[in-house]
């Protein structure tokens, strides 16, 4: 069976998502900037936004952990965009050519719901997404299963084997191929297209 829908991850696969761009203009060296995300506003720490916690309320019991860094803490809300230097090279053009051959599109995210819409308005290429699946929104996150089924309810619940997922981390991908998914492992746009051809979602 051909796949016939793709759905995205957005971080590290459509758009670049890199927290140290920001701490690096908020420390005086690279460092400090990479003490605090390994140590203080951490991956482990911002996984509780994608499942639906607050950045408020997450902030403030960091904050009375590491009161010093108040500052740095709360910039993970009020300054989101400034840790994306854009979209992930050569991307945007494969979406394009997706879209042109009337593919359709849809993302499925770990992503805090608070700080979504702003996410995609500057990043317009989400636009062409049909639809994308939230896990902030959903108090769920990838790889939980429950999430992919979220998915399938939101496309309209086509064969999972007709849907070509692709996402940067491979308990992402071992879930979603669980699923009965086609999946890709993202590692550049180059090796995306080519998979888009060989499954023949792309025209060669």
């Amino acid at each position: 069976m051909t796949a016939q829908f793709v759905l995205f991850d957005l971080g590290h696969v459509v758009v670049d998502w890199q927290p140290m761009r920001l701490y690096r203009q908020m420390f005086d060296t690279e460092e400090a900037a990479r003490h605090f995300c390994e140590n203080v506003c951490t991956q482990k720490w911002h996984g509780e936004h994608d499942r639906g916690v607050s950045m408020a309320d997450n902030a403030a019991d960091l904050i009375a952990a590491y009161p010093h860094y108040k500052e740095q803490i709360l910039a993970w809300r009020t300054r989101w965009l400034d840790m994306f230097p854009g979209y992930m090279p050569g991307v945007p053009a494969v979406m394009a050519e997706l879209e042109e051959a009337q593919v359709p599109l849809y993302g499925l995210s770990n992503l805090p719901a608070e700080i979504a819409q702003e996410t995609f308005d500057r990043f317009p290429m989400i636009k062409l997404l049909r639809d994308v699946v939230v896990s902030g929104a959903e108090g769920v996150t990838k790889p939980d299963a429950r999430i992919y089924e979220i998915a399938l309810a939101r496309m309209g619940r086509p064969d999972p084997a007709t849907i070509f997922f692709i996402d940067n981390l491979q308990a992402n991908i071992d879930a979603a191929r669980r699923a009965g998914m086609r999946a890709h492992l993202f590692t550049g746009a180059g090796r995306l297209r080519q998979a888009l051809l060989d499954e023949q979602i792309l025209p060669g």
